[in-house]
C-alpha cells in the first residue's frame, strides 16, 4: 500500500510568531486537504495524517513550488492573512500540498529544508 503525506511550506521571510506560524500551518492543512482526491484522502488520514512542516526563503518560491504541484494533479492551497495581527492584509504566509503519494511530494519538495 503507497504512503501518503501531506507538506506544508512557510515562508522563512516573514519571521511570524510560533502562534501565527501554527495557525497558519493548520489552516493550509485543512485547506489543502478539502482538496484531496477522496481515496487519497482516507488513505492519508488512516495512515495516521502525516505531515512535515518546510521552508522557502519567500514568496516566489511558494508560487513555484504551487505550480509544480498544479502541473502534477496534486491538491494545493496557499493561505491568506487577514492582517488582523502580524503581516499586512493579503499576504500569502503558507502553502499546502497534498495530501498525495509521498513520492509524488517528494519529486516537488524534497530538497526543502525541514522547519
Amino acid at each position: 500500500m503507497a504512503e501518503y503525506k501531506q507538506c506544508i511550506i512557510v515562508r522563512d521571510d516573514l519571521k511570524l510568531s510560533k502562534g501565527k506560524l501554527a495557525v497558519q500551518v493548520a489552516h493550509a492543512a485543512v485547506s489543502a486537504s478539502e482538496f484531496a482526491d477522496r481515496d487519497a484522502f482516507e488513505a492519508w488520514k488512516e495512515g495516521g495524517q502525516k505531515k512535515v512542516v518546510l521552508r522557502v526563503p519567500g514568496l516566489r518560491d511558494l508560487f513555484e513550488l504551487k505550480e509544480a504541484a498544479r502541473r502534477q494533479g496534486l491538491p494545493t492551497a496557499l493561505i491568506t492573512d487577514a492582517g488582523l495581527t502580524q503581516v499586512p492584509p493579503g499576504t500569502i504566509t503558507v502553502l499546502g500540498i497534498g495530501p498525495a503519494e509521498v513520492g509524488e511530494l517528494d519529486k516537488i519538495t524534497g530538497h526543502l529544508k525541514l522547519l
